[in-house]
């Protein structure tokens, strides 16, 4: 299977659930309802996990960060996330640069 950055970014964006960072605990958890994360984790911390993915970088440009699509599969809840196999390629080639794109946040 032939698989190009396109379908990388395609796969980050189709990636479901929400991230909010745990004061309690110091890291990140997953839910899947914006409603279901508790008092530990501040409203302004909680992302789609679509938006997670990607770091900010110089203008519009941002870059796929394995490190933090690296914080979604320590969830063990790869299915219900959506975590497909062109994610999983990404993360085996570390040989190769994170993809860095021209896009904007969608929230």
């Amino acid at each position: 299977m032939h698989i190009t950055s396109q379908d990388i970014c395609a796969a980050a964006d189709q990636l479901k659930g929400f991230v909010g960072f745990h004061r309690k605990l110091g890291k990140h958890i997953v839910r899947f309802s914006e409603d279901s994360f508790g008092m530990d984790v501040a409203d302004d911390s909680i992302t789609p996990s679509s938006e997670f993915v990607w770091q900010a970088g110089e203008g519009d440009v941002m870059t796929l960060s394995r490190g933090l699509i690296d914080i979604l599969l320590l969830q063990n809840v790869d299915e219900r996330l959506n975590i497909t196999e062109p994610l999983r390629v990404y993360l085996r080639r570390r040989d190769l640069p994170e993809i860095a794109a021209q896009r904007s946040l969608r929230v």
